[in-house]
C-alpha cells in the first residue's frame, strides 16, 4: 500500500501533464496566447523539440537519442523511488521523488507517441516515433520594459522577466528538485553527529567514580632513623 500511494501521486501528475496538453492541443493554435491572470500569467502555445529553454542536439538522430535518454531517465528514476520506499526513506522526499518521476514520464509521453498521434513531428524526422515534440504552455512575463537609450550596453533593448514557456511535467521536477536541495539536512539526516544538547565531560574530576575499583599507594620513605621498615600499603 505504501509503494502504491507514492506511485498514485505521480499517476496523478502524469493525468493533470497530458490533459492541459491535449486541452491546449484541441482548443488553441500554435503561437496563440491567452491571458489567465492579467499580463503576469499566460496561456502561450509552443512546440518544444528539445530539452528544457528549447536545448536541443542538431543532427538527425539527436531527438531519438534524447528520447531514449528520457526513458533511461525515466526507469531509473522509478528504480530509485521503488527502493527508497522499501528503505523507508523520509516521506517528504519520497514525495519529491514522485513529483520528478511524473514529470519525467508526462515528458516522455510526448517524445514518444506525439509525432505518431498528434502528428507534431519536426519536419525532416527519419520517423515520427520518438520524435514527438513536448507541449508548453504556461508562461509568466512578470515584468516587461526597454532599457532607457543611455543605459551602455543596453540602451533601447527590451528585457522581459520570466520569458521561458514551460508545462506541468516541468513544473513537477523543477518542485521535486529543488525541494530536496532545501531540505536536505531534512531527508537525509546526519545520525552520526553528536547531540549538541548533551555536554561532553572535558574536566576528569567530574567523571563519577562511585563502584569503580580506587588503588592507593602509600609513597615509600627513607629508612627510619631507628632501623624500621619502610611500610608501603596498597589498597584495592
Amino acid at each position: 500500500m505504501k509503494l502504491a500511494r507514492y506511485f498514485i501521486i505521480a499517476l496523478i501528475v502524469i493525468v493533470v501533464d497530458q490533459t492541459c496538453k491535449l486541452l491546449v492541443y484541441n482548443s488553441m493554435q500554435i503561437h496563440e496566447e491567452v491571458n489567465v491572470m492579467g499580463q503576469w500569467f499566460r496561456l502561450h502555445y509552443l512546440l518544444n523539440p528539445g530539452m528544457a529553454f528549447g536545448i536541443r542536439w542538431e543532427n538527425e538522430f539527436g531527438k531519438l537519442a534524447l528520447t531514449v535518454f528520457r526513458i533511461g531517465a525515466m526507469a531509473g528514476i522509478g528504480y530509485y523511488l521503488m527502493r527508497s520506499i522499501k528503505r523507508e526513506a523520509h516521506t517528504g522526499f519520497l514525495i519529491c521523488l514522485s513529483l520528478i518521476l511524473g514529470g519525467a514520464i508526462g515528458n516522455v509521453i510526448d517524445s514518444t507517441f506525439y509525432g505518431v498521434f498528434l502528428d507534431n513531428a519536426p519536419l525532416g524526422s527519419p520517423t515520427k516515433w520518438f520524435h514527438g515534440q513536448v507541449i508548453d504552455m504556461l508562461f509568466f512575463p512578470i515584468f516587461e520594459f526597454s532599457w532607457p537609450d543611455w543605459m551602455p550596453m543596453v540602451g533601447g533593448d527590451y528585457f522581459l522577466f520570466f520569458s521561458p514557456v514551460f508545462n506541468i511535467a516541468d513544473s513537477s521536477i523543477f518542485v521535486g528538485v529543488v525541494s530536496i536541495l532545501i531540505f536536505q539536512r531534512r531527508f537525509f539526516p546526519h545520525h552520526g553527529d553528536l547531540d549538541a544538547s548533551e555536554p561532553v565531560p572535558t574536566d576528569i574530576t567530574n567523571v563519577n567514580t562511585e563502584n569503580s575499583p580506587s588503588v592507593v599507594v602509600t609513597e615509600a620513605t627513607d629508612p627510619a632513623p631507628d632501623g624500621g621498615n619502610n611500610s608501603a600499603s596498597t589498597s584495592v
